[in-house]
């Protein structure tokens, strides 16, 4: 799968339950249609729409099917890795014709605080942070879903950005009774538990905007430096906003007004020199920067460190930054679940260990018992002791051997978890080339169906030909006919032929298929008419 479907895939799946009518999680070709022809229009292929008519016998398709029909009728066309400010155009464009899609049942809200545009914005947002995850309740179908932490992360940030405090507690809660939610729920929470008390639209409009660029437009600083001028050597303050794969400059922090942009590229680096002043070394010029402080010097440097870094990938920064927080998310998850399984084990085994002690408070009690009723007996008394300082020794000899049992039982039951882990794995490899397998299997039977198609259209055009090669034979017929008839009307005219005069024939317009044509031709002076009539 080619990078920019792979970050345009929950786009689309959003685009795609938006056109479903039904819990089938299907949809009409016809309406899929319009959306593959405006996503083959950004990227300049024409006509990629058509294909889905001979795509499939059906006439619905599931997202695993589209997916697959985007993966191999349009984005194929693409290079798999496309350079980083082209692969944020294409990603931008396709977002905005499926939000086109989608957006109407998104904007239709109660009590709305976020304009048609910031709700624009959190859609991209949640489409970079989101995960595509299968719907358990209908067939073939599809949720996005995200994460409570990284909505946490987002509420965080523009709290601070509003000047609010944010309540983690709070929030915490919610997200434990929430779970992994959807668009429309992530947009009532950002609304409800970051914008309290907050009626500034503007302030809200920069602060969501902050974050969009820091996730969607892989912004990774921003502030105002002075840059040394190429023609005159005169140090000048500028608003600069840093991406991976360049610094562009601006006349003011407006952003309206872009002035340059320096490039970052792999091999770039940075340096430091005297007097808050940064040396930006790229492999065609070097750039001198100016910082306000030292403070400031050394943010700059290392956002500038860091853009040179990933200048040379092909994924973008925000998506690397979430990838490897789903990661470590997955890692954390799995470490709680081996602490649980350690836990669960302690406790079995002090409830062994608690039951035995019960057992051996009970047979103390008993001894104590036959101790105070054979104390009279001095002899019988010590009889009975070294018969009990025996039993001890058998008992301890006893929990000694089970020990050892019950440690063989447990190597014994971990071998067998790793051979469940093994088969396990088997099976799913056995699964996938099965569903590999399948999936050749199902291309050969189209490829044989079109081939049958073909064959049947070859069918009806021999029938054609062969209707009109009859038909023209039937002219044929017609015009020897109309030859017979047109030779006796000329000799009707001119019975006799003066001596000396000679018929030729002329070429018949439609000559026969079994004879050449012949020649008629008569003087003229032969054709006068009779003037008796």
């Amino acid at each position: 799968m080619s990078i920019l479907l792979e970050n345009v895939t929950n786009c689309v799946c959003l685009a795609f339950k938006a056109l479903q009518q039904d819990q089938t999680g299907l949809v009409n070709k016809s309406k899929l249609k319009v959306l593959t022809a405006n996503i083959g229009t950004l990227l300049d292929l024409y006509g990629v729409e058509k294909g889905l008519e001979h795509f499939r016998s059906t006439l619905s398709l599931s997202f695993d099917q589209y997916r697959f029909y985007l993966q191999n009728e349009v984005f194929s066309s693409l290079p798999a890795k496309l350079p980083l400010a082209e692969l944020r155009e294409y990603e931008s464009r396709i977002a905005e014709v499926c939000w086109l899609v989608c957006r109407k049942r998104y904007l239709q809200r109660d009590h709305k605080v976020f304009t048609d545009d910031t709700v624009f914005q959190l859609y991209r947002i949640f489409c970079v942070l989101a995960e595509l995850v299968p719907d358990n309740q209908t067939e073939h179908s599809y949720q996005v879903l995200i994460h409570p932490s990284e909505i946490c992360s987002i509420a965080q940030t523009v709290t601070s950005s509003l000047g609010c405090i944010f309540d983690e507690d709070d929030f915490t809660s919610l997200s434990i009774s929430m779970g992994n939610v959807r668009l429309t729920p992530f947009i009532a929470v950002i609304e409800s538990r970051c914008l309290t008390g907050i009626k500034d639209s503007k302030a809200i409009k920069e602060a969501i905007i902050d974050v969009y660029q820091k996730i969607v437009e892989d912004v990774i600083k921003k502030g105002y430096l002075t840059k040394r001028g190429y023609i005159f050597p005169s140090m000048r303050e500028f608003w600069f906003v840093l991406r991976p794969s360049e610094l562009s400059y601006y006349k003011n922090r407006s952003e309206k007004d872009k002035s340059g942009a320096l490039p970052i590229e792999v091999g770039s680096r940075v340096e430091a020199t005297t007097g808050y002043r940064i040396i930006l070394h790229t492999p065609e010029r070097n750039f001198e920067l100016g910082a306000p402080d030292h403070m400031t010097r050394l943010q700059w440097i290392s956002a500038l460190q860091l853009a040179a870094d990933h200048s040379g990938g092909h994924q973008t920064y925000g998506r690397l930054q979430v990838a490897k927080r789903r990661i470590q998310r997955q890692g954390r998850v799995q470490e709680m679940l081996q602490a649980k399984t350690q836990l669960q084990q302690e406790r079995t085994a002090r409830q062994a260990a608690e039951g035995q002690a019960k057992e051996l408070e009970a047979l103390v009690k008993e001894d104590s018992k036959k101790l105070g009723e054979l104390g009279e007996i001095k002899v019988k008394l010590e009889k009975l002791l070294e018969e009990e300082t025996q039993a001890k020794r058998d008992e301890e000899i006893v929990r000694a051997l089970q020990a050892r049992v019950l440690a063989e039982e447990w190597e014994k039951r971990d071998e067998l978890e790793r051979l469940q882990c093994e088969q396990k794995m088997l099976l799913d490899e056995e699964r996938i080339k099965r569903q590999e397998y399948e999936a050749r299997q199902r291309e050969k039977e189209e490829q044989l169906r079109n081939a049958e198609q073909r064959l049947a259209q070859l069918e009806k055009e021999r029938h054609a030909l062969d209707d009109e090669l009859k038909q023209a034979r039937e002219k044929i017929v017609l015009s020897e006919g109309k030859k017979d008839f047109l030779e006796a009307k000329l000799y009707q005219y001119a019975p006799v032929l003066r001596e000396g005069d000679r018929v030729r024939r002329a070429h018949s317009f439609m000559p026969s298929t079994k004879e050449r044509p012949v020649l008629l031709e008569v003087r003229s002076a032969t054709l006068r008419r009779s003037t008796k009539k």
